[in-house]
């Protein structure tokens, strides 16, 4: 007898445990199940989390409810905030992680739950009726019912790792069987399906490095966190390292192209630009002297290390030479190869806004399926579907994330509106509101909308609210408050300069190089806030105007979203659009003229046409 749900998550990397979290918190009776339970939450390649935008992705979804940060904050071994020495709207935390730690972590968090239930099994096929999903079967010949399904497979879709042109294996990683029947019988279905590759570098054996030929990398000193709603302890902090691959590991590389799978023609697919193997590297920049190596520790009770910079899909003896060309790495000890990995994805121009597959109702793919690379991509993915799985099955209007209110939503836009041709990865430079979408305050701009939800706890909710009144009362008391000459001198001395009469404290803060809690305490005005509500605020002061500008942009883009396209408008019939315009909007359809206007190919008289066709074609069928 079929077992019975209301949704159904199919997968256990980041993805999927986000998106099952979210069904649960809404109370939705939740199945997560995965091809092997001890794997829940595993990071696959890298062990970091976060980074440039990702991290603020990780700080969003935790806004809304999610488990990413606080698996973070528990495995964190190393912690440091990129790109400070840059403008606050591209700071990026970034975590460097026991994978142990946080598989754990993950696990743990999950069982929290108790209408979440964990289940081990591989999905042979989905269960269907009509053009509608009603459950999924498993290789074993078990059969689960519910009225939604969530598919959140990663790389295991007809996986195939690639080692050198010989080597070819099977899988959905290292170690993991591909999902090749549901894989098949996805795309039995009718929607198109591509392929994409990526890879892993080595790793190596800790003991094995001379340490003397490596320069030392320390995290940052304050103990930063992820996660808004939660204080943990840190485990022990550790150092990574860097090293350099030079002229020598050039040569191998070159030597031995055809040898590579991605240049023998043995992969077709396409991977990540922004995560190119050393093969690529040699070849795209061939006027680069070196290229950085990061040696980063795989956890605190092993001394695995993960060669950050070197991802490859050359033979292991290959590997093998050009590790040993690297300064510090003359006598390493391979513990594990690198590899490619091909997969299979599906363009996510077939999906609506809120990740639901338009030729399968209730079926929602999230992660690496959508022809995206990372961890938090595929988690925000995850927070997405998930919500809008419960809500398809409520009969709610579904929760889409405006591109000024999330980096998920620049995601999500991006992905269903513009489609992709190379794995898509996160950048501040995707996003034309990067001030407002800052990792500091990703619970002001989200955490209103997750109560809402209902997504919180009412203890997490007021823990948000307390948060958000200590940054507001900040700032009023900012505002209000006068600073005259003689208080602000030992402030102002190291910058060099003085006021000529009294101000307010906020006008003062958007000095350059003056501390907003200095300033408060020099007014004689106590401030009890811990030190990230104070920053933010800080921020917020500094940048007024700039804020004010992206506010107004927002604003009129929201006029652009508020014109509702209807999903039935026969856009091959306008003949006043281009044909261009007219096969790219039948094709992605979208929800807004906000939306039509970032699809490639549709001109800014293609919008205006749009307009009066669509206002014709609601008086005709009114």
């Amino acid at each position: 007898m079929a077992m019975e749900y209301d949704v159904i998550v199919v997968g256990a990397g980041h993805a999927g445990t986000e998106a099952s979290v979210m069904a649960a918190r809404l109370g939705a009776r939740t199945l997560l199940l995965t091809s092997n339970l001890d794997t829940i939450g595993q990071l696959s390649c890298n062990p970091a989390i976060g980074g440039i935008a990702k991290g603020t992705v990780v700080r969003e979804i935790d806004a809304l409810g999610g488990i990413m940060g606080r698996a973070t904050d528990r495995a964190t071994i190393q912690f440091r905030m990129l790109n400070r020495s840059k403008g606050p709207a591209v700071w990026a935390p970034r975590a460097q992680c026991d994978r142990t730690l946080y598989r754990r972590a993950a696990r743990a968090l999950l069982e929290r739950f108790p209408n979440l239930e964990l289940t081990q099994g591989m999905v042979s096929r989905l269960i269907l009726e009509g053009t509608q999903v009603a459950g999924v079967a498993t290789s074993d010949g078990r059969g689960f019912t519910a009225r939604a399904v969530v598919i959140t497979a990663g790389t295991f879709l007809r996986g195939r790792i690639h080692l050198g042109t010989d080597t070819q294996i099977p899988a959905g990683r290292a170690g993991d069987q591909p999902a090749v029947a549901v894989a098949q019988h996805i795309e039995s279905l009718g929607l198109t399906v591509s392929r994409f590759k990526t890879g892993t570098p080595p790793r190596v054996d800790g003991r094995s490095v001379d340490w003397s030929k490596v320069t030392r990398q320390d995290g940052d000193p304050t103990a930063y966190r992820f996660s808004f709603y939660e204080r943990v302890e840190r485990p022990p902090q550790v150092p990574c390292w860097i090293t350099w691959a030079g002229e020598a590991v050039k040569d191998i590389v070159r030597r031995h192209l055809k040898e590579s799978a991605l240049y023998s023609g043995a992969i077709a697919a396409r991977g990540p630009r922004y995560c190119p193997s050393v093969e690529d590297k040699i070849v795209k920049f061939p006027d680069a002297q070196r290229h950085q190596v990061f040696l980063e520790p795989e956890g605190l009770d092993t001394h695995e290390l993960y060669v950050n910079g070197l991802s490859t899909s050359l033979p292991v003896s290959v590997q093998l030479e050009f590790l040993h060309a690297v300064p510090g790495l003359e006598r390493a000890r391979l513990t594990r190869p690198g590899y490619a990995i091909e997969y299979d994805y599906y363009p996510p121009t077939q999906l609506t806004p809120w990740l639901e597959t338009k030729a399968i109702e209730r079926l929602f793919f999230a992660g690496q399926i959508n022809g995206t690379t990372g961890y938090e991509e595929a988690a925000g993915q995850g927070v997405v579907a998930g919500i809008n799985a419960v809500r398809r099955v409520r009969g709610l209007e579904p929760v889409l994330f405006a591109r000024d209110e999330a980096y998920i939503g620049v995601l999500v836009d991006d992905l269903i509106t513009r489609g992709v041709d190379e794995p898509y990865r996160l950048f501040t430079s995707r996003s034309e509101f990067r001030l407002l979408l800052r990792q500091d305050n990703a619970l002001r701009r989200l955490a209103p909308l997750a109560e809402r939800l209902q997504l919180l706890t009412a203890q997490e909710w007021r823990d948000a609210e307390r948060r958000l009144r200590e940054e507001e009362l900040l700032l009023d008391t900012a505002r209000e408050t006068t600073l005259s000459p003689d208080q602000a001198a030992r402030v102002l001395a190291p910058t060099g300069t003085a006021l000529a009469e009294p101000e307010r404290v906020a006008t003062v803060a958007r000095r350059p190089g003056v501390g907003l809690r200095a300033l408060l305490e020099a007014a004689g005005v106590a401030v009890s806030c811990e030190d990230a509500v104070v920053a933010s605020a800080e921020i917020e002061l500094k940048y007024d105007g700039y804020l004010a500008r992206e506010r107004e942009a927002a604003s009129r883009l929201a006029e652009l979203a508020g014109f509702v396209l209807p999903v039935e408008l026969p856009y091959l019939e306008l003949r006043s659009l281009a044909t261009e315009a007219r096969q790219k909007l039948d094709r992605v359809r979208p929800t807004s003229l906000a939306q039509a206007a970032r699809i490639p190919g549709v001109s800014p008289s293609d919008l205006h046409n749009l307009v009066v066709e669509t206002a014709r074609w609601r008086r005709r069928v009114a």
